[in-house]
């Protein structure tokens, strides 16, 4: 049996004290081989208390063992190795030779272990992102755009639709003016929106993301493979963001209802991680940022072009055409072309102004067949889907005399029109005349509530214009029609007999 490290040291101590293992083995109490044993090994340099090793049978069929590993660069299963050396005359258990097989891939592995050199960011240099998995809202598979400064561990999580050329560029956008600055190098992914081949291992940029770094001053670059420096902080921030704003069973969030709340759970996320201690700097990452962005090249007014969405233009209708669905544009953008973006459930519009490159309608998105039409957009049009009433245009003297009393008069011919009066050039003259007794705006007041009360007879807008006369306020106007009658009641005949009755 193995002896304790305490009780090792008693025989030392023994041993030291006597000079001979049989008197030291007297005084520890165990027998004078085990004491010449361990005296042997600390004579030797050796240590104690290591397990000497058995013979075992496996030890035969090691070197083949080694083999297989070696062949299978790490990979073979211990049953295969287990049937092969069983095939080649070993008697042992197949536990015997899991435990070999566990023992040469061990230090297989040991000896071929990847080295790298460990990633010192320097401020103001690099910005990494990747794309997560996002949830889903209304059975619509959302994206999470993560990007993160590589020195200060500022993070920046946007949620999108899409993984388009034309969202990525808008994400970037978004995170530089999120961070206050464009740092060094941009470096991601090998997507196929960032690197469209790669030839003898060099990778093929794409036109628009050199196109990008230039318009910001960045140099966008691509992680080697499997580098856990480069490739994995970013990934390690897109992992932390899903843990925290995707629904699982891990985190008993409940489903987002709109897009709208999942771009809240984002901002409020971004504030709490970047508002703590990160714990490899031991610093808040937000007051990083603020000695980092001293670094950072400053931003242009503008964005890039394709962070605008897709180009369009604008109709002699003021709609365009975005998805199979058309959309109104404020007046003054028929001809030109505009910019046409997805942000979240709605459609963001953007035209060049005198001020540049800004929103001039948003939309929420519609669907083809339901066109989305805003009634502020054509202002001197009325709304609705209804026939519209033609605007009065006189061709007589009559006729422009008339219509001169005001909008009263105007609502008289457009009622009476409607409503089939007969001899409408006749009362319009009287109505005229009327005017010119009166003045012009009672006449004209009298025409509108003619107008509303539907009255258009011969003697109607004359009784009108006495009643004003009068001075009597005018109360609820009564429109004449097959709710209303002239008819006295029978209210009193009622009374008359039941004062008979009483009699």
């Amino acid at each position: 049996m193995t002896k304790s490290g305490r009780e090792i040291m008693e025989i030392f101590e023994a041993f030291d004290l006597t000079g001979t293992a049989w008197s030291a083995a007297q005084l520890t109490g165990c027998d004078a081989k085990t004491v010449a044993r361990y005296v042997a090994v600390r004579e030797a340099g050796g240590d104690p208390l290591a397990k000497t090793c058995r013979p075992r049978l496996i030890d035969v069929f090691m070197p083949k063992v080694e083999e297989l590993v070696d062949r299978s660069k790490g990979k073979i299963r211990a049953d295969v190795a287990h049937r092969k050396i069983t095939a080649m005359g070993y008697r042992g258990s197949e536990r015997s030779t899991r435990r070999a097989v566990a023992e040469v891939k061990v230090a297989w592995h040991a000896g071929r272990r990847r080295r790298y050199r460990p990633w010192v960011p320097e401020p103001g240099m690099w910005l990494q992102w990747d794309w997560g998995d996002g949830p889903r809202i209304g059975g619509r598979k959302t994206q999470l755009f993560a990007a993160w400064l590589a020195w200060s561990r500022f993070r920046v999580v946007i949620p999108v639709w899409d993984q388009q050329l034309g969202t990525l560029t808008w994400c970037i956008d978004q995170a530089l003016r999120a961070v206050g600055g464009a740092p060094t190098y941009l470096l991601t992914d090998n997507a196929r929106t960032v690197t469209m081949d790669h030839v003898a291992g060099i990778p093929v940029r794409h036109p628009e993301m050199v196109a990008l770094g230039r318009h910001y001053g960045c140099k966008v670059e691509t992680c080697v493979p499997f580098d856990p420096e480069s490739k994995g902080g970013v990934e390690a921030t897109v992992k932390i963001a899903k843990a925290d704003l995707v629904p699982s069973d891990a985190n008993l969030l409940p489903a987002y209802g709109s897009f709208a709340g999942l771009e809240e759970a984002c901002a409020e996320f971004c504030g709490r991680v970047n508002g703590r201690v990160h714990r490899e700097t031991a610093a808040v990452p937000a007051g990083r940022l603020a000695a980092e962005r001293e670094m950072l090249h400053p931003l242009p007014d503008e964005p890039y072009a394709l962070a605008l969405g897709e180009e369009r233009l604008v109709g002699d209708d003021q709609t365009v055409r975005f998805g199979s669905v058309r959309y109104s544009t404020p007046p003054g953008h028929a001809g030109t072309r505009v910019w046409c973006r997805a942000a979240g459930e709605e459609l963001v519009i953007t035209a060049r102004t005198g001020r540049g490159a800004g929103e001039i309608a948003r939309h929420r998105l519609s669907t083809p067949g339901s066109p989305s039409i805003c009634d502020e957009h054509y202002p001197d049009h009325p709304g609705g889907n209804g026939p519209r009433q033609p605007r009065p245009r006189p061709r007589t003297q009559a006729e422009a005399a008339f219509l001169a009393l005001g909008d009263g008069a105007q609502r008289w011919l457009a009622e009476a029109a409607a409503c089939g009066a007969a001899r409408i050039r006749s009362k319009m003259a009287r109505a005229v005349e009327l005017a010119a007794v009166v003045g012009a705006d009672t006449a004209d007041a009298a025409l509108g509530l003619a107008a509303i009360a539907g009255r258009f007879a011969d003697g109607d807008l004359a009784s009108i214009i006495d009643h004003l006369a009068a001075e009597r306020e005018i109360g609820e106007v009564v429109i004449a029609d097959e709710a209303h009658s002239v008819q006295p009641g029978t209210a009193g005949w009622a009374r008359l007999g039941e004062q008979e009755a009483g009699r």
